[in-house]
């Protein structure tokens, strides 16, 4: 019988190298990648629509590739509603950017980035990560708008635009709004 336990023992120990190996291969293979030509660099993402779900505590600063400056002139804004509407619900509310591109999450790229809502939160500062919750909706698939449930009474809507990384341009590229739903 003792043999019997040994042999299974060097037999699960020559299974579970080749995997260990293999897992190292592949963890180093998908180190992101830069370019000389721009800051872009292209980052696998557990994505779950254009979102992380990775668990980590999005309040703190990332890792990653430098942080892209908030173009000139830049600016986003509620294309359809304005502070202090009255509305019903659902509310459609559309998404405007004017001097910044909204693509997909995933990539980081100067000039470039996604939006998110915040409901009844705050602004997220520049650099820090956007969390995924009930509070923060991301838009990583690079939408324009979206329509919200929301209960009657007072709501602060806050459009926070950010990196592929999911990194927020702070004050910069925010807009706030108050709205009264019905």
């Amino acid at each position: 019988m003792s043999t019997f336990v040994e042999t299974k023992t060097l037999n699960m120990k020559k299974l579970f190298i080749p995997l260990i190996a293999f897992g190292l291969l592949t963890a180093c293979e998908s180190t992101p990648a830069t370019t000389e030509e721009n800051t872009e660099v292209e980052t696998m993402v557990d994505d779950h629509d254009g979102h992380d779900h990775d668990g980590h505590d999005h309040g703190d600063e990332m890792s990653g590739p430098e942080m892209p400056a908030v173009p000139a002139d830049s600016k986003i804004f509620f294309a359809n509603l304005e502070d202090g509407a009255t509305v019903t619900s659902p509310v459609y509310v559309e998404f405007g950017a004017e001097g910044i591109e909204v693509e997909p999450a995933g990539l980081v790229k100067e000039g470039y980035g996604h939006h998110h809502i915040i409901i009844n939160g705050d602004v997220i500062p520049m650099s820090k990560a956007v969390p995924a919750d009930d509070t923060h909706i991301h838009y990583g698939g690079g939408q324009k708008g979206d329509t919200l449930d929301l209960p009657a009474g007072n709501h602060t809507l806050i459009l926070q635009f950010a990196d592929g990384l999911h990194r927020s341009y702070g004050e910069a590229l925010s807009a706030k709004i108050n709205v009264t739903v019905e």
